[in-house]
């Protein structure tokens, strides 16, 4: 990996917190960033959206943004492009890449339409979760069936559902963080999760890695909390069953436009071993917990030289090579 000039990379907010649903691991994520970044000398500092409004990064000079922000109003697009408007280089996708990814049906539209795996799934959107609909979701869905909002990150609102009964109270719940609620088809199988780095053809997965939860239920408690979590890296896979799981998220990265860094979420169907994207993660958790690092650990990368290398990559979309205009 090229030397990092570490002086050029200026002034550095780690953008921190927010006010979405996932602000405690977003100051997690951040205060790790942070403490990375200044152990090799970057002059970075700790910056709440949600505390500070965003000219203040121009007014105080800052060169370059780091977001460590997770959900709503930081991974969804919004942040980006307000950076796009105060012209301050940032980590991670661009405004379109971030706000698709963040909303599952649209992600899940776009695979489909390629003819990526993804599982079935029905949305219900709001005006739609009235009794008479919801019974009937697992009519077409099969049980169990998972219900979850539909923009939203950190397993919040997330509820797997046995049975017609808890339908109901399975979607409310969803709806509390999100009008527009995914049902989806639940995969029996192994859940795995596969990051990668940098844009477009020159995209690459780490390695995948398997994650094994207390029965089964890899929850907020079981991500960030608990350490009863095993995350198997190397993962154990058959060689071939690894490389065409990073075939796929590679090309499911570049179908949304991604770029800087991602992590995608799947399952392993254990009937017959197929693949299934469930979500793109654009801004991952970057937590003792989080699984990027761990990933990338895995290859040698220190989650030091991991950040220096995201924070150098940190750009604009309206810094980005355009196609020629065509001669009048």
């Amino acid at each position: 990996m090229t030397t990092i000039d570490i002086r050029g990379l200026g002034k550095v907010a780690v953008l921190m917190g927010g006010d979405s649903a996932e602000r405690p691991v977003s100051l997690m994520s951040g205060a790790g960033v942070l403490a990375a970044l200044q152990s090799q000398g970057v002059d970075a500092h700790a910056f709440d959206p949600a505390e500070r409004p965003l000219q203040a990064l121009k007014d105080e000079g800052f060169d370059r943004c780091f977001i460590a922000l997770h959900g709503r109003h930081g991974e969804d697009g919004t942040v980006q492009g307000a950076l796009e408007l105060l012209g301050i280089p940032y980590t991670g996708s661009g405004v379109m890449a971030s706000a698709i990814a963040m909303d599952k049906v649209m992600t899940k539209r776009i695979w489909a339409f390629a003819g990526l795996p993804t599982p079935a799934w029905q949305l219900l959107a709001a005006g739609q979760h009235g009794r008479e609909v919801v019974r009937t979701v697992p009519d077409g869905l099969g049980l169990p069936l998972i219900v979850k909002p539909a923009r939203e990150g950190s397993s919040f609102g997330v509820t797997k559902v046995a049975g017609y009964s808890g339908m109901m109270e399975a979607v409310t719940h969803a709806a509390q963080f999100d009008s527009d609620v995914l049902c989806e088809e639940f995969i029996e199988g192994e859940e795995v999760t596969c990051p990668v780095l940098g844009e477009g053809s020159a995209a690459v997965a780490l390695p995948v890695i398997r994650i094994v939860a207390p029965g089964g239920n890899y929850d907020y408690e079981h991500k960030y909390v608990s350490d009863d979590t095993q995350y198997l890296v190397p993962s154990g896979l058959p060689e071939a069953e690894e490389r065409e799981i990073q075939r796929i998220v590679v090309e499911a990265y570049r179908l949304l436009g991604c770029r800087g860094w991602g992590r995608a979420d799947l399952m392993i169907r254990a009937s017959d071993r197929k693949p299934f994207l469930l979500e793109m993660n654009t801004s991952p958790g970057m937590t003792s917990h989080s699984l990027v690092p761990k990933s990338a650990a895995s290859t040698g990368m220190d989650y030091e030289r991991l950040c220096l290398h995201l924070l150098a990559g940190a750009t604009l979309d309206s810094a980005r090579p355009h196609a020629p205009e065509a001669a009048a």
